[in-house]
């Protein structure tokens, strides 16, 4: 299904900035670390690229200090950064974070009318034939990102590629219609889906767990990956079902968690690694991610993995 592919993403690529004071909502005057380099594309990619994989990154940073951070740590990861238009006119797109006891966080994001959604895609970046387009939704709900990665996921499945979705189901973004109408395309036509269990409820509230999954895999997708938080994840694919138990971790930092989840497992896909394989190491990586501050500081190495799992075994025995 994907092996040797060239695996890409489109979308925001920002630096965030996370409050060191707890249930605040950012209306607090206090310490921030950062600038992070982040974007949910962007940590899926540069996980990707640290398990091996052969990326290429598609969108937009200004020719700014935060700019160069960013690009400096996805070349650093060997991400391909060809796609990555570097604006002269507009500064690099920004997050601030802050978080609840409760795990809730309040986000303030500043990337529409920023260089992270005014980019181009070169003509020549990609085999669609053989590219493998991870889309992540919260991007859909920018009109600038939502056409380019239409236009890509279409020109992809049409030339025979393959497409991998995190639903990421935000009831403020389904609100809006044209953003669930590409949502359900994208899905429509992803070979490999990555739900929350939040996303199955909200999709399919009348449907049991089982009987999404099933209507998922009537559909097109061949593999689905359920991501469970603190739970572990579940791959269900060729005729198999594999869990996978959450491991005990002391939090820091949940954000990125998942794209660091699913790079690992699409990185590991790519070159050939089973699905039991990639959804242990993938469950691996997303429990290191939340040890750390910082959403792409918690992605990893495969020696950081193997390290992890060789623990957490001998804790168990």
């Amino acid at each position: 299904m994907l092996q040797k592919s060239t695996i890409a993403t489109i979308g925001e690529i920002l630096v965030e900035f996370v409050s060191h004071k707890r249930n605040c909502g950012l209306r607090e005057i206090g310490d921030y670390s950062g600038p992070y380099p982040s974007g949910a594309p962007a940590i899926f990619l540069d996980q990707a690229a640290r398990m091996g994989a052969a990326t290429q990154m598609i969108g937009g940073v200004g020719a700014d200090g935060f700019g160069h951070t960013v690009l400096d740590r996805l070349k650093a990861n060997n991400v391909g950064t060809r796609g990555v238009t570097v604006n002269s006119n507009l500064s690099t797109g920004v997050a601030f974070v802050s978080y609840y006891d409760d795990g809730n966080r309040d986000f303030i994001f500043h990337i529409e009318n920023t260089a992270s959604d005014k980019f181009t895609v070169p003509t020549d970046l990609l085999d669609p034939s053989d590219t493998f387009l991870h889309v992540s939704a919260a991007s859909l709900g920018n009109a600038a990102m939502r056409g380019v990665i239409m236009d890509m996921v279409r020109t992809i499945t049409d030339a025979g590629g393959n497409i991998s979705c995190d639903p990421n189901a935000r009831p403020e973004l389904m609100r809006d219609g044209d953003v669930k109408g590409a949502l359900g395309e994208v899905m429509k036509r992803s070979t490999c889906l990555m739900p929350s269990i939040s996303d199955l409820a909200f999709l399919f509230p009348d449907l049991s767990e089982d009987a999404a999954v099933q209507r998922l895999l009537n559909a097109k997708a061949e593999v689905i990956v359920i991501k469970r938080g603190a739970g572990g994840a579940t791959v269900v694919g060729d005729g198999v079902r594999h869990d996978f138990e959450g491991h005990v971790v002391a939090e820091v930092d949940p954000t990125g968690a998942g794209d660091c989840f699913g790079g690992t497992f699409i990185g590991l896909l790519a070159q050939g690694v089973s699905l039991r394989e990639a959804g242990e190491q993938a469950n691996a990586a997303g429990a290191l991610a939340v040890t750390r501050r910082g959403p792409m500081e918690g992605n990893s190495t495969p020696d950081d993995i193997a390290a992890f799992l060789k623990k957490q075994s001998e804790h168990v025995e």
